[in-house]
């Protein structure tokens, strides 16, 4: 079983900027790939952004240029810094697993979802 704890959201003034983390474990599992993705009120879940276990990254692209994603192994604790945060990126942010890689090789697909972290940029 996989497990993700998202952390650091808070309720900031636009212009601000809040570091999330993600801390993934799970028996058996060694690395993963992350993504986030965020949900606002009324509306659908949205990507934000992606690393790989290569480290390539990937981001929705309005918010590239704002928010950065990083990783750090040892701990597979993921971030995402968020800069220049507006009163839009009010939502709730989650990390999900796209790739959980087993310690004896291979790899699963399953989707693994943390709980979520309020993020609230006040205006």
């Amino acid at each position: 079983q996989v497990h993700l704890v998202e952390s650091g959201g808070d309720s900031v003034l636009a212009g601000g900027s809040l570091r999330l983390s993600c801390v993934v474990s799970g028996f058996s599992y060694c690395a993963f790939e992350v993504s986030w993705f965020r949900q606002a009120p009324g509306k659908e879940r949205e990507f934000v952004a992606g690393i790989g276990a290569d480290g390539l990254t990937n981001y929705a692209y309005s918010l590239k240029g704002r928010f950065t994603i990083s990783q750090d192994k040892p701990k597979k604790t993921f971030y995402l810094q968020m800069n220049s945060l507006k009163p839009d990126d009010t939502a709730v942010y989650y990390c999900k697993t796209d790739r959980s890689f087993f310690c004896t090789g291979g790899y699963s697909l399953a989707d693994h979802w943390g709980q979520g972290t309020q993020v609230t940029v006040i205006s």
